[in-house]
């Protein structure tokens, strides 16, 4: 039986992977403390989640331990000896970070060096080789990607050019730019997964996520765009746009295709590389958009207030630009598209 170990796998993207590779077969351990519940209070509490994980999987087991625990996380490998590690446990927000800049950087640099090491380790001891997914962020560009010519449009902003009409590569730079003290502490773990690749040699891939989405997130107004907008249209309540008009846009991947596309890799393991990992344009839409859409499902208003003042370092038009990965991988494809998303957020589906 294959091991597959997941860190924050009670989050959207761990929990999603438990279910994937519990249903395939695998045996399961996952890592998870609730610290979302610390960063956002408890509406970002997972316990609801990692309860449905316990009741509805075979394979399944968690331990609430610390990703900064250099030592637990050393014992952890060496144990469950895993043939995969999706290491999704992280801080997500980036506002939040500003004000908490040491739990951001020793979660999300240090928690990700803690693992690659104990990997290492655990792979030069002849105690197991796995491949090591890394869910990295698309805030590793910083806003470089707002640098590009825009076209505004009815309900959102257009690249202007028809060279950048996929969305941004991985050739973007990720240095020279406003970054927010969370993209910084990304952009550590980033590289340093695709070192410990190159330089170590392990089986890492380091994967740059554009709006992650899907039913099983405790999404707050400071981090899941997607599935908190549709939560606060489900309870007719008032949602808050910062900036851009409303017109900001986002491309947005349903946590089931995220891990179709880590299994895609793990499969056959590039070391070192790194991929953009979105819903690309036909899964693309502005807040208002979105906000339109679930006014339609739900059948309620949203109370709106507009802020005139953009979140700082926030992308005005993002669209990931995945033709690398396909190149690599030309049998994975996106399953979800954006009209199934809503449904599901809404309970439809």
């Amino acid at each position: 039986m294959k091991t597959v170990l997941v860190t924050g796998s009670s989050g959207l993207i761990g929990s999603e992977a438990v279910t994937y590779f519990d249903r395939r077969g695998w045996r399961v351990a996952g890592v998870d403390n609730n610290m979302r519940a610390d960063f956002f209070g408890p509406k970002g509490d997972t316990t609801w989640n990692l309860n449905r994980l316990r009741a509805q999987t075979r394979n399944f087991s968690s331990v609430p331990a610390d990703i900064r625990d250099r030592a637990a996380m050393r014992l952890i490998i060496a144990d469950v000896k895993p043939d995969l590690i999706i290491h999704a446990a992280a801080q997500p927000s980036h506002d939040l970070a500003a004000s908490r800049p040491f739990d951001d950087f020793d979660v999300n640099a240090v928690g990700t060096l803690n693992l690659l090491e104990s990997t290492r380790l655990a792979r030069d001891a002849n105690v197991c080789d796995p491949v090591f997914i890394f869910m990295s962020t698309n805030k590793v560009y910083g806003d470089a990607p707002n640098e590009l010519p825009l076209t505004e449009h009815a309900t959102r902003w257009e690249y202007a050019r028809p060279d950048d009409f996929h969305g941004i590569r991985e050739d973007c730079r990720i240095d020279r730019c406003l970054h927010s003290v969370f993209g910084a502490g990304k952009v550590a773990a980033d590289v340093m997964t695709q070192e410990y690749g190159k330089y170590f040699g392990l089986k890492t891939g380091t994967f740059r996520g554009g709006c992650l989405t899907g039913p099983n997130h405790s999404g707050v107004e400071l981090h899941g765009f997607l599935n908190y907008l549709f939560k606060v249209a489900r309870e007719g309540g008032a949602y808050t746009i910062f900036g851009y008009k409303g017109k900001q846009v986002r491309d947005n991947i349903h946590s089931l295709d995220v891990i179709s596309a880590f299994e895609t890799f793990a499969n056959d393991p590039r070391p070192g590389e790194v991929y953009n990992l979105g819903g690309c344009r036909g899964n693309s839409c502005s807040m208002l958009e979105a906000m339109d859409a679930a006014q339609e499902l739900t059948g309620k208003k949203i109370q709106r207030t507009y802020v005139d003042q953009n979140r700082k370092g926030d992308h005005i038009c993002y669209i990931s630009d995945m033709s690398k990965f396909r190149a690599h991988f030309p049998d994975w494809s996106i399953t979800k598209p954006l009209p199934q998303i809503y449904k599901e957020l809404v309970g439809l589906e």
